[in-house]
């Protein structure tokens, strides 16, 4: 049997790898049009900023590494420009030398991989308009970079690769300035939990634009002018272009193999396209979103690599099926970790999915040990059914173990209130006795038992000034006099309450605020014992005031100074 694959880096190389272990006598030819055949595409952004000091870390195996391990003929600079269906084989170019030459398969792997999104602005062919997304575009960034005289650069696009490009190029030393079309970046995520980043990226000294449009690009002497509708525009020696990626299903679409959602190859569980000859793995493919079951294309590393190995599978003769993926991810951002799955509130609703939420703000771990981190879970869950539909999370410490811990019991099946008994390790260095992911089944209970009631940042300004309600902050002292929300003007400590009841006027709604959500919790519960009826602000203060005030807490603490409660 021989196999051709069409593209290395994660799917194509795994693919390989995985083909070789289930066949040695297989004949495996593949394809790379770049020069390199599998390289760590997540990290080339901190190869611009020197985190990753030496180009060959890059690499993580070569044509001839594969040869000696793999026994696979790996082809680089070649480009597969055609795929004839009924002889079954594919043209080839050499781009070295030009030549054209035809390869038979009997199997054929697409592997294509994903091409950055280009969009026709005036002048987005200049020379210092850069786009990121090989080895050879992340050497081309680094010189110019580190060029002598290069002091500024503009990345235009909030999403995994313009986040890190940014946060890369300005430890390399450049002055820059982060452009996002959108209210907030990392659209995956909700605005309110972009929050957090957008203050901690400001507040290392990058210039963050939201809701601003790039009109175009124009020369200015040595440098570039960033044109932007209806604001000033910004001069820099350099631009990094990354408002997205589109599957690269070009050759599949002129063989005439279905196509699916943007474009993107259309395969079954079995990654197989609608010739039952060819499969296709990556970020070229169109596979289901878990939570929604819609197809969707998710570019990320993981499902790739899996992919491959199915793929690799099935050809061998051992029958498996892909599930899909609820694209779970991670992200550093400077000194943050932001970490996603599933679905945020805006996917929700345009799926129709009943949905409630809990925002919670637990410390990385137990807050007498020293060094712990406050996070800020968001935990999407169906109101009816319990199951979990996303969640996110934005924190400075442990944050990518409690996402991990979340989606495995998305995919496990679990209902957002079997995370109130997950037995999870524990020792003050590292977590809780109830851990965050604990916390978010606790809360969750809580709030599907009726146990307490919820109001969100959304909800505050349709919130009555006229003294009907009262609205409560039962934060101490120094908290509340390092600044409240508007209106809630009424001030009493949560542990001197129960003796100030005859404070709160009884008939009127109560809404209570405190510095993460545990105290007014506390307070709501005594409240309501007592005969009034409660609200508890989902999130805390400190979510508040990252929103409304974009200010950056640098220690992720709850508490303006004051004793932890």
């Amino acid at each position: 049997m021989k196999v051709v694959i069409v593209g290395g880096v994660a799917g194509g190389a795994s693919a390989a790898a995985r083909l070789r272990r289930l066949d040695e006598r297989a004949e495996i030819v593949m394809f790379e049009r770049t020069g390199y055949v599998s390289y760590a595409n997540c990290g080339l952004p901190y190869y611009i900023g020197g985190v990753i000091e030496d180009r060959a870390d890059l690499t993580l195996q070569t044509p001839q590494s594969f040869r000696a391990r793999f026994n696979v003929d790996v082809r680089v600079r070649c480009e597969v420009t055609g795929i004839d269906r009924a002889a079954k084989a594919v043209e080839v170019t050499d781009l070295a030398t030009g030549k054209t030459y035809r390869e038979g398969y009997d199997k054929l792997i697409l592997s294509p991989g994903a091409r950055p999104v280009v969009p026709p602005l005036p002048g987005v062919r200049d020379e210092a308009v850069y786009t990121l997304r090989t080895v050879e575009d992340t050497l081309r960034i680094r010189a110019a970079a580190t060029r002598e005289g290069a002091r500024s650069a503009v990345v235009i696009g909030g999403g995994f690769i313009g986040v890190e490009t940014a946060e890369n190029l300005k430890e390399a030393g450049l002055n820059v300035a982060l452009i996002q079309r959108e209210s907030h970046i990392l659209t995956p995520m909700d605005g309110d939990m972009a929050s957090f980043l957008h203050n901690h990226i400001r507040a290392k000294g990058v210039q963050l634009l939201l809701d601003a449009e790039v009109e175009g690009f124009a020369r200015a002497g040595a440098s570039v002018r960033v044109l932007l509708k209806g604001r000033e525009g910004l001069t820099a020696d350099m631009v990094v272009l990354a408002v997205g990626v589109a599957p690269d299903s070009s050759l599949a679409a002129a063989a005439g193999l279905e196509t699916g959602v943007r474009g993107s190859i259309a395969v079954n569980e079995r990654m197989q396209t609608s010739d039952p000859d060819i499969y296709a793995v990556g970020d070229a493919v169109s596979i289901t979103e878990r939570v929604t079951g819609n197809k969707a294309v998710i570019a990320l590393a993981g499902p790739a690599n899996k992919q491959g190995r199915i793929a690799a599978d099935n050809i061998a003769g051992v029958r498996r099926a892909y599930g899909g993926s609820p694209a779970s991810s991670v992200l550093k951002v400077f000194d943050m970790t932001a970490a996603f799955v599933g679905v945020n509130e805006s996917a929700a609703r345009a799926a129709g999915l009943r949905y409630d939420k809990v925002i919670l703000s637990p410390a990385s771990h137990a807050t007498y040990y020293p060094g712990g981190k406050v996070m800020t879970v968001k935990v999407l869950f169906e109101k009816e059914t319990e199951r979990i539909l996303g969640a996110q999370i934005v924190g400075l410490d442990g944050v990518d173990k409690r996402l991990d811990v979340i989606a495995t019991a998305m995919q496990a099946g679990m209902k957002v209130t079997d995370l109130a008994e997950l037995d999870l390790a524990y020792a003050p260095p590292y977590a809780s006795a109830k851990d965050p992911v604990n916390m978010v089944g606790f809360v969750a209970q809580n709030v599907l038992e009726g146990r307490v009631r919820q109001f969100f940042y959304e909800d505050l300004e349709r919130l009555p000034r006229d003294g009907s309600v009262t609205l409560l902050d039962t934060r101490t002292p120094a908290e509340y006099a390092c600044g409240h929300a508007d209106g809630f003007e009424k001030h009493i400590p949560v542990d001197s309450l129960r003796a100030r009841l005859g404070e709160i006027e009884r008939g009127k709604p109560v809404y209570v605020m405190c510095q993460s959500g545990l105290r007014s919790y506390v307070a709501c519960r005594l409240l309501a014992q007592e005969g009034f009826t409660c609200y508890n602000f989902a999130g805390g203060y400190r979510l508040y005031e990252s929103i409304r005030r974009a200010t950056f807490d640098a220690d992720c603490s709850t508490d303006c100074g004051a004793p932890r409660r």
